[in-house]
């Protein structure tokens, strides 16, 4: 096989990893466990800016920057929806 289709061959496999990867669903577990504590966590945009975060590509907003924040502090295995009790949010 000749260099160039060698390379070929990897950008290929790369590009149909990259099309097929599914978005992180680490935030399911917490979306649910949030609606179950009673807060309206009704979509990931609940703590994220996009609509369906991918692994990687995640943008927070001022809640979900709130519990990275606080995980961090606590040094936290993962979040804990009860520290939303906490969270104020800023007035606009």
């Amino acid at each position: 096989m000749t260099p160039t289709l060698r390379t070929l061959g990897r950008l290929v496999a790369v590009a149909t990893l990259f099309a097929f990867a599914s978005p992180s669903h680490a935030t399911l577990p917490i979306q649910k466990k949030a609606k179950e504590a009673g807060f309206p966590a009704v979509n990931c945009q609940y703590c994220h800016v996009e609509k369906l975060p991918v692994k990687g590509k995640v943008t927070h907003n001022e809640r979900g920057i709130y519990l990275v924040k606080v995980k961090e502090e606590k040094k936290a295995k993962e979040i804990d929806v009860a520290w939303l009790k906490e969270f104020v949010e800023a007035k606009k």
